[in-house]
This record gives C-alpha cells, structure tokens and sequence, in this order.
C-alpha cells in the first residue's frame, strides 16, 4: 500500500486534498517561494477540524538552510507550537556553511520534537555530499523520514539514486537492526515533479512506499492552490498495476 502525502499552501488546499481522498498532507504556506512555515490557525483547522494527519512544515524564511541562532530559536518556538496543536510530524532540513548535512542542529531539532515524526525536506537534494553519505547524516540525526528528488530537479529525473537510497536504508536496518531505524519507522519519501501520469512509474522504479505531490494549479491570481481531481487521480493511479 503505498501512501501518498500532498503538500497544501493553505487551508483550502488542505480541503481540496481532503476532498480528493487524502489522508496526510504536508502543510505549509507561500509554495511559489518552496515553501515556509504555515500559521498556528491553520495548523490547528488541519489537525482538529480536518482530522488530517498533518506534517507542519517548519522553514522561517526562503533561500538557503544554514540559520542564525536567531531563527533556529524561532524553528525550536515553531516545532513547540506544532506539538502543542497536535501536529504529527515537522518537516525540516538543516546545512551547514560548506552545504553539508548538519548532524548536530538536526538532531536538537529531532529531539525536541519528540514523540512527533520528523521528516528532513529537499535541503537534502541540495547538499554537497555523496548521497548515501548525507542519508547517513540524516539517520544519525534521528529522523524518521527523507524526502527527496534523488538530487535531481525531479523525482522522476532523480529515480536512480531514489532506488539507491532505499536500498541503502534497509540494508542500515538489516545490519542494525537494534537501530531506531527500522521499516516501520525510517522512510525514503519521494517528492518534485510527481503527477498523476507518472506516479506508477516512479514507485515501479524506485521501490517507494511513500509519494509526495502538491496536485497543484494556478488560480487567476497566480495563487497556488492544490486541486481535489488530481489528488484524486494521484491517489489512484498508486493503485495501478
């Protein structure tokens, strides 16, 4: 069975994929900018009037991932805030100056948002790492799950490295399997580009257990907004043999 999570830019998409028939959605605001952190109000309308099982999208402002002190004080105020309003999960992604996985801040992060799922965003696709070394920064720092295109612009352009990826993350779990990592609880999490038309070739190619797509389209206002018939197709077309 494979799960499939839509990325909401606000409460009426949240309604959209919930019409559609999703059951999980990455909330966020401003997707034209890739994404940044959404309101308490529509946290709160997602996960108690929706019932959505909501990820929270926790990212201060746009541009690159290395933060001040600053802001990594407003993430942790954030990711407090998330697990007061009984989000699920954060979703978050921290690098270093010199575009490495930042181990020590992703953890602190992890840490605090215990016992709430925390997945580390596409900041992974743009580290400056060999893949399977930055999916060990990311185990170590006690995510529980990986989103990504496979460091390609694209899931569907990344779906080589996506396989290596989850490869590479069961045989951490079978090597290990007194690790908090393990099937049930580790994830590789494929996200970019995903649509309904290509979405059973991208789980044949990778092996993925989870697929992440916005179903988007472009309101007169040049707002994006998910739409209920793609959510709906997407989720379908998982089924697809």
């Amino acid at each position: 069975m494979i799960t499939v999570e839509i990325c909401t830019p606000s409460r009426q998409s949240a309604e959209a994929a919930k019409a559609g028939g999703a059951q999980r959605v990455e909330l966020c605001r401003d997707l034209e900018v890739g994404g940044l952190t959404p309101s308490a109000e529509d946290i709160e309308y997602c996960v108690r009037t929706l019932g959505l099982r909501t990820h929270v999208l926790v990212r201060p402002r746009p541009g690159d991932f290395c933060y001040s002190e600053a802001e990594v004080a407003e993430i942790e105020r954030t990711v407090m805030q998330c697990k007061a309003l009984g989000a699920h999960a954060v979703v978050v992604g921290f690098l270093t100056a010199d575009g490495r996985v930042d181990v020590a801040l992703t953890r602190r992060i992890a840490q605090l948002a215990a016992p709430m799922e925390v997945t580390f965003h596409r900041a992974f696709d743009e580290a400056r790492q060999d893949p399977l070394e930055a999916l060990q920064a990311v185990v170590d720092s006690g995510c529980t799950r990986l989103l990504t295109s496979g460091q390609a612009p694209t899931a569907p352009e990344g779906a080589a490295v996506i396989r290596r990826l989850v490869e590479h993350a069961a045989l951490l779990t079978s090597q290990n399997p007194q690790s908090h990592i393990h099937s049930s609880t580790f994830t590789i999490l494929a996200g970019a580009g995903i649509t309904p038309a290509n979405v059973r070739q991208l789980i044949d190619a990778t092996g993925v257990d989870e697929v992440h797509g916005s179903c988007k389209t472009t309101l007169a206002d040049g707002t994006l907004q998910t739409d209920a018939a793609q959510v709906r197709q997407l989720i379908a077309n998982t089924l697809s043999l």
